[in-house]
C-alpha cells in the first residue's frame, strides 16, 4: 500500500479530478462520510455524544464541514468552530459551510485568542473533538493562536479524531516540526502518510484508519516521486501458495547456514530454526568443528558440517572451499561467527566467490565495516543484508543515532548504490530494493528487542528466498511473518519475558494465521 507525501497526495487528487473527471466536491463528500463511518465503528456511543468539530479555512476544514453535516443527520449533538476568518473559506469548503448554515447549524468563528478563550468552555464540555484544521499541506510550525488551540485541546483530555493528519504534523516528514494535536484516532484519506507510520510523529496519530475516498488505487500507485509502501496482510498472504500433493523436500530449497562460534552456538541454532519453520526443504549448518557436537545435539532436523576453526573457536579462512562445495540454493552467513581476523577473511572470501544468493547478517556484515564496496550484488546472484542499526552504522561510517534519524534514506541509498536488498531491522523494519523502493513492516513489538530474534529472521529470509526465488518477495514475507510471530509470542508471554525462542516457536502460528488456516487442537472434531 503506497505511502504518499504532500506533493504526491496533491498529484493523486489532481489526476482523479482532471483525468478521471471525479469532481473535487465528491472527493470531499466521500472524505467526510468515510470519516464518520470510521468514527461510528470506533466509538460505540457516538450517537449519544456531544461532538466539537474544529475546522480550518481550507479543504481539511471542508472535510470537517461534511463530517459535521453527516453527524447532524445522524442525530448527533454537534458544534462547529472555524478557527480563522470565515470570509476566507473558499471553494468546495465554502459550499459545504453554506450547506451547514442552511441546515440550521451555524459555525462559530474563532478569529482571535479572546474568542477562543470565550468558547473553549463549550468545547471542553464535549465528549469528542474532531480535528479538521490542517491536512497534509502544513510545512512550518503552528504559531500564535493555533499553538494555543492545540495546547488547550491536548490538555483537555478529550479524545480527538484527526482528519487526514493531526494538525501540526507535516505530510513530508516523520519528524516533529512543532507542537501538534495528540489524536486518539486518525482517519487518513486515500493513502497512509509518512508521519502516521514512522516515529516520532506516529506517536501523535493514535489508531490509524485509511479511508477510501474514491481515488483508484492505480492512480495512487502511479504517482511520481519516491516509492514508499506499507506491507499489507493481503499482499503477503498472496505470496504463500498451497503445496502440491506430490511435493518433496527438493522443491523447497536447501539452505546452508554458516554461523556460530565457541560460545555463540545459539545464534546458529536460531537461524536454522527460522529456516526450518519457514518451510525450507533442507537446512544444513556449517560451523567451526568445536561447535558441531553442541549444535548436532540441539535439534535433529538440520544437518551439520564441521569447518576448520581458529584458535579462538571461530571459522578459519581455510574453510572457504568447503563451504562453497557444500552450498546448494542459498547461503545465510553471519550469526554468531565472531570478528577474528581469520573469520572476517573467510566471510569476505565466501561473499566474493559465491555464485548462489546470499543472506548476510551480524558478524557477516561486520566483516565489511570500512569496506562496504565489496558488499555488492551482481547479475544472477542476489545479495540480501539484514543489519540492525548498529551494523548499518558501521557499514556506512555513521553513528547509530544518525542511521536511526534517516532510516529510509540510508537504507534506500545503500540498496541502490550496492545493488543489494537491505532489511534494516528495528521498530518498523524496512525492506529497501536496488530499484529505489522501500517497504515498511508494521508487525512486531518491543518484546522482540532481545538477543537472537535477528538470527531467526536471517534463517527465515533465506528459506523464503529458496522457495520463492524472488529476493524482494522473500524479504517482505519474512519480515512480516517475523513480526507476526513476535506479536503472537508477546500475547502469550508479554513484552518483558518473551525470548527469541518463543518467537521461533510461534512461526507456525503466524503462517497459519496469515494463510487463514487455524491450528486443530488434539481432540478437536470440528
Amino acid at each position: 500500500m503506497r505511502i504518499l507525501n504532500a506533493s504526491q497526495m496533491r498529484q493523486a487528487d489532481r489526476r482523479a479530478i482532471d483525468e478521471l473527471g471525479i469532481p473535487s466536491v465528491v472527493l470531499m463528500e466521500n472524505a467526510g462520510r468515510q470519516a464518520v463511518a470510521a468514527m461510528e465503528a470506533t466509538y460505540s456511543d457516538l450517537l449519544e455524544s456531544r461532538v466539537a468539530v474544529l475546522c480550518g479555512r481550507g479543504n481539511n476544514g471542508g472535510d470537517g464541514f461534511v463530517v459535521a453535516r453527516t453527524l447532524l443527520q445522524r442525530g448527533v449533538d454537534v458544534l462547529v468552530f472555524v478557527v480563522g476568518s470565515i470570509a476566507e473559506v473558499r471553494g468546495d469548503a465554502r459550499l459545504n459551510l453554506e450547506i451547514l448554515s442552511r441546515l440550521g447549524l451555524t459555525a462559530v468563528e474563532i478569529a482571535d485568542p479572546q474568542t477562543w478563550e470565550l468558547h473553549f468552555s463549550e468545547i471542553a464540555a464535549c465528549d469528542l473533538i474532531v480535528d479538521a484544521l490542517f491536512g497534509t499541506g502544513l510545512s512550518k510550525p503552528l504559531e500564535g493562536m493555533l499553538e494555543t488551540v492545540v495546547a488547550d485541546v491536548n490538555a483537555s483530555g478529550i479524545p480527538v479524531v484527526a482528519i487526514d493528519l493531526p494538525s501540526g504534523l507535516s505530510g513530508d516528514t516523520a519528524d516533529l516540526i512543532g507542537d501538534s494535536i495528540h489524536a486518539a484516532t486518525t482517519i487518513t484519506l486515500a493513502a497512509p502518510k509518512l508521519p502516521l507510520v514512522l516515529p516520532p510523529a506516529e506517536l501523535r496519530a493514535g489508531s490509524v484508519v485509511i479511508a477510501d475516498i474514491g481515488i483508484p488505487q492505480d492512480v495512487i500507485e502511479s504517482v511520481d516521486g519516491p516509492y514508499l509502501a506499507l506491507l499489507t496482510r493481503e499482499e503477503m498472504r498472496a505470496l504463500v501458495e498451497p503445496r502440491a500433493p506430490d511435493a518433496h523436500k527438493g522443491d523447497f530449497g536447501h539452505v546452508l547456514v554458516v554461523a556460530g562460534s565457541v560460545g555463540k552456538t545459539g545464534a546458529a541454532y536460531l537461524a536454522a530454526t527460522g529456516a526450518l519453520r519457514s518451510g525450507a526443504g533442507l537446512v544444513s549448518i556449517a560451523t567451526p568443528h568445536p561447535c558441531l557436537p553442541i549444535l548436532a545435539a540441539m535439534a535433529p532436523e538440520y544437518m551439520t558440517i564441521p569447518l576448520a576453526a581458529t584458535s579462538t573457536g571461530g571459522i578459519d579462512a581455510a574453510a572457504v572451499d568447503q563451504v562453497l562445495e557444500a552450498a546448494r540454493d542459498v547461503i545465510a552467513i553471519g550469526p554468531g561467527l565472531g570478528t577474528s581476523e581469520g573469520t572476517q577473511a573467510f566471510v569476505r572470501a565466501v561473499v566474493d566467490r559465491a555464485t548462489m544468493p546470499l543472506v548476510i547478517d551480524a558478524d557477516g556484515l561486520n566483516a565489511f565495516a570500512g569496506d562496504p564496496d565489496r558488499l555488492v550484488g551482481r547479475e544472477g546472484r542476489d545479495v540480501i543484508i539484514t543489519p540492525h542499526p548498529g551494523e548499518m552504522a558501521r557499514l556506512v561510517g555513521m553513528s547509530t543515532e544518525e542511521v536511526q534519524a534517516s532510516r529510509v534514506e540510508i537504507a534506500r541509498n545503500f540498496a541502490v548504490a550496492h545493488h543489494v536488498y537491505v532489511v534494516l531491522k528495528g521498530h518498523r523494519t524496512l525492506v529497501a530494493t536496488p530499484d529505489e523502493r522501500v517497504f515498511i513492516c508494521t508487525t512486531g513489538n518491543p518484546g522482540m528487542a532481545t538477543g537472537g530474534t535477528g538470527d531467526v529472521l536471517t534463517g527465515m529470509v533465506a528459506a523464503w528466498l529458496a522457495q520463492l526465488l524472488d529476493a524482494e518477495a522473500a524479504c517482505k514475507l519474512a519480515v512480516h511473518l517475523h513480526g507476526m510471530a513476535g506479536d503472537l509470542a508477546e500475547a502469550d508471554f508479554g513484552e518483558i519475558s518473551m525470548t527469541s525462542g518463543d518467537l521461533a516457536d510461534h512461526l507456525s502460528d503466524a503462517i497459519l494465521e496469515l494463510t487463514a488456516r487455524r491450528r486443530v487442537e488434539p481432540g478437536d472434531k470440528s
